[in-house]
């Protein structure tokens, strides 16, 4: 077979590997003298006018001989063995020429070439195999096998190995064209199957998935260990989070959520995402996460919170924006406050399972500057249920942002079940799955609608006070009046009196009116706040022995299990206290 006709049927690969084979030979002959400097093919015979052969008058055993790579022939339809080089009697031990392959290729069955082989033959195109194993000692070897199809029409050439006849083989074997298959058409049709040894290649790419799965776990815990190892679970509300790392690289993302409880019965929810993955995004999102908790403890509206955030990141990185969520939910005023950087918006549905976009107002994503943020409000009573998410959950490379948010609505409006379940209805319904390319982070928030002997264990009392001398004791009957009849034991009923005569008589000594006394018991706790309409926060100071004033908040300290204050959205403050509850109230 002339070379140039038959290596330009060979794939890519193949091809390029004989055809530097055959250049190297051809490129090591000096060009004054025009000899081959390769033994195989200084030793094949001139042409009849005495000239050295030139590469393309040289047969494929010739070529194929030296190539390190295992080939073996086969030809007409049961692919009987027309040639077999030295790299794939090495790597297979030897085989017979003119046998059929089921017998003399057993390697080959294994792997379910001959099928391909078939198609191959049928077809005339040639079929690629990638990274097949193939038994052998003293480890398994791997092999991207190649099935060419060529013609094999006249001469056959020197077989076996190079040394023997194929055709004259097939006839000391009886199996000539008595049998009824060296004449039929189709027996100069044959497939050179080339085989490249690629043991190298799948090992280094197993390890490297190892080291990459290694890397990826390891990401993933350092992501999840800033995230909340465990949600605060608040008095009013039932809450639940989850979180999918995207894709399968090791980079980590800066998405993150949490949960904190501000005291007095109020709580704050917060959700956020950093741009970018990588370490990077995840040491911002860390530092954003623990920057939240500190600013929450100051009880602050939302729209200070991110404003104080918007600085802390711009000082963080000022390459890196993040965008974030903050709402607060407060029992008694039945809504949920928030304010919005950038982020996508909430969605509540109300009891009656109508979904409501929190969307307004919203501000520009962290770390930009020079925005004021401001804070809004959504209803959100008894029975309302809402959720809190990352772009993750919506966003799609072939849509609109706005179609995923839309999805969500809808998939929203149909979850029903605790905070856990709609987590996982809501990832399915967007189709988030272990190999999804994104970030997820979701926060799914209820506020349950109390009956029977639950609801018998969350009250509420409020008692507006006018001033002057009868409010303080006003205040003292109220409060025991109240705490009387939610049957607390007597230690309990005199420590809640004390407290609230000691903030009414602070409110009235330093605030201004409106003033009101509330009183909330839940499940856990008793807690007692005193509204008024000065805007000066109160704070504990350590009273001389001869001072007459001074004294209340230091005793509210002491006696209560917690206590704070805060300013209140229409101007003024709240000052509060709180008592845990026995196990047995």
């Amino acid at each position: 077979m002339n070379f140039t006709r038959w290596s330009a049927r060979l794939p890519g690969t193949q091809r390029r590997t004989v055809a530097a084979q055959a250049d190297q030979s051809a490129d090591s002959v000096p060009a004054a003298r025009g000899e081959l400097a390769d033994p195989a093919i200084a030793d094949a015979p001139d042409d009849p006018d005495g000239t050295a052969r030139t590469i393309d008058a040289l047969s494929v055993h010739d070529l194929l001989g030296q190539v390190p790579a295992p080939v073996v022939v086969v030809q007409g339809p049961d692919h009987r063995i027309a040639y077999v080089n030295d790299a794939y009697a090495m790597a297979f031990g030897n085989r017979n020429c003119g046998t059929p392959a089921r017998a003399a290729l057993p390697e080959l069955v294994e792997l379910g070439l001959l099928p391909l082989m078939d198609q191959v033959q049928r077809s005339g195109k040639p079929r690629t195999v990638k990274a097949r194993q193939v038994p052998s000692e003293p480890k398994h070897s791997y092999y991207t096998f190649t099935c060419t199809p060529i013609e094999l029409a006249g001469n056959g050439g020197n077989g076996g190995n190079g040394r023997k006849d194929w055709k004259k083989e097939w006839k000391r074997d009886g199996k000539d064209s008595k049998d009824g298959r060296n004449g039929k058409k189709g027996d100069d049709r044959g497939v050179l199957v080339f085989a490249a040894d690629v043991t190298d290649q799948v090992e280094s790419a197993e390890r490297l998935r190892a080291s990459e799965a290694r890397q990826r776990e390891a990401a993933v815990t350092l992501q999840r260990s800033l995230l909340p190892q465990e949600l605060e679970q608040p008095d009013d509300l039932r809450v639940a989070a989850t979180y999918q790392p995207g894709g399968t690289e090791a980079a980590v993302g800066g998405d993150w959520y949490d949960v904190i409880t501000l005291g007095a019965g109020r709580t704050a929810l917060v959700i956020g995402d950093v741009m970018g993955r990588g370490v990077r995004a995840a040491a911002v999102m860390g530092q954003l996460r623990t920057a939240v908790r500190a600013y929450a403890r100051l009880d602050l509206p939302p729209h200070e919170v991110l404003q104080l955030l918007d600085g802390l990141a711009a000082e963080i990185d000022a390459s890196q924006i993040a965008t974030c969520c903050y709402a607060v939910h407060d029992p008694n005023e039945g809504v949920l406050n928030y304010a919005s950087a950038g982020h996508l918006p909430v969605l509540v549905r109300a009891a009656d399972g109508t979904v409501t976009r929190a969307e307004e107002p919203t501000g520009p994503p962290l770390g930009t500057g020079g925005w004021l943020h401001t804070s809004g409000s959504v209803p959100f009573g008894e029975g309302a249920t809402a959720v809190l998410y990352t772009d993750g959950l919506v966003e799609r490379r072939d849509a609109d942002i706005d179609d995923g948010v839309a999805t969500l609505e809808h998939a929203f409006a149909g979850a029903t079940g605790s905070p856990e379940i709609i987590c996982d209805r809501l990832q399915r319904a967007l189709g988030i799955t272990a190999d999804h390319d994104d970030d997820v982070a979701i926060l799914v928030l209820q506020h349950p609608a109390r009956t029977g002997h639950d609801a018998e264990l969350f009250h509420n009392a409020a008692l507006d006070l006018l001033g002057g001398t009868e409010a303080a004791p006003r205040a003292r009957a109220f409060a025991s009046g109240v705490l009387t009849s939610w049957r607390f034991p007597r230690e309990l009923h005199d420590l809640g009196v004390l407290a609230a005569s000691e903030l009414v008589a602070n409110s009235l000594q330093h605030g201004t009116p409106p003033m009101r006394l509330r009183l909330r018991r839940t499940d856990r706790r008793l807690v007692i706040e005193v509204t008024d309409g000065d805007e000066h926060l109160p704070r504990r100071r350590r009273a001389e022995p001869a001072d007459e004033s001074g004294r209340g908040i230091s005793i509210v300290a002491t006696i209560a299990s917690s206590w704070g204050s805060r300013r209140t959205p229409g101007g003024g403050k709240a000052v509060w206290c709180e008592f845990a509850l026995p196990s047995s109230t």
